[in-house]
This record gives C-alpha cells, structure tokens and sequence, in this order.
C-alpha cells in the first residue's frame, strides 16, 4: 500500500467544471458527496483573507465507511475521504484525493482494515485515471 498522502491530477477545465466532473465520476464509483467547502469564500468571510479558488468535498461511499467503521471506529475521525479542487489558472484545475490505504494505517487493526482501504484505494483510482482523460 502506498504511504503517499493523496493521489493529484491536473485537469484542463475551470475549477466549477472540474468539481462537477469529479462529483460525477465518483458517484460512479459509489461515493456521495456530503460536505462541500469552499475554503476562498469561508477564509475571505471569517478572517478577510485571500485565497485561490479552492475547494473540499467530502466524499463518502456508504458501504465501504460502514465495513470500515465496524472494523474501527476511531476512523470516523478520518471521515469522509477528502477531495480537494483547486484552480491553476481560468482554464485548469489541480484534484487531490485521500489515500484510504494510508488512512487505514493509522488503525490499530491496519491488517483487518487492508481490504476495505484496496477496494476504496481502487475506486478512487478509477477517478484519477478517468479525470486524466478528462
């Protein structure tokens, strides 16, 4: 299992783009989205700061959180699985995805937790490899 934080992709699209983009392709995979933080509007409105477009999506497969969660409960503290979308300029945005594998070792079962964190590892990948022909 990879000890790599996320896996990132550049898309060629405008961020408001890209984000429906990924919501789709993750919904393909069985994840719903369940929070959505637009860091730029919420950093300007708390402490008036600037910030480049970006935003995190909590995305959650049912099936897999509730097979991870009765093997450990102490991962809903990881819960969802963040997806953050950035833009790199007008016409390009930058994707990011937790990696569960890694998620996964900070259990204290990682062995019983290791099928789970493959099959989310694996669909998430899925959407990293469809968004590079997106």
């Amino acid at each position: 299992m990879s000890n790599q934080l996320g896996f990132e992709v550049s898309v060629a699209k405008p961020l408001d783009e890209t984000i429906e983009i990924v919501t789709a392709l993750l919904k393909t995979e069985g994840f719903g989205i369940l929070t959505r933080i637009d860091v730029r509007a919420t950093l300007k409105e708390k402490i008036g700061a600037d910030f480049r477009p970006y935003v995190i999506l909590g995305a959650c497969n049912p099936n897999l959180a509730h097979r991870a969660l009765q093997e450990d409960a102490w991962l809903g503290l990881l819960l969802p699985c963040n997806v953050t979308v950035e833009s790199s300029d007008d016409s390009s945005s930058l994707v990011r995805i937790a990696n569960p594998g890694l998620m996964a070792t900070l259990s204290e079962t990682p062995d019983k937790l290791a099928g789970v964190a493959e099959q989310a590892t694996g669909k998430l990948l899925t959407v990293v490899h469809a968004l590079e022909q997106a």
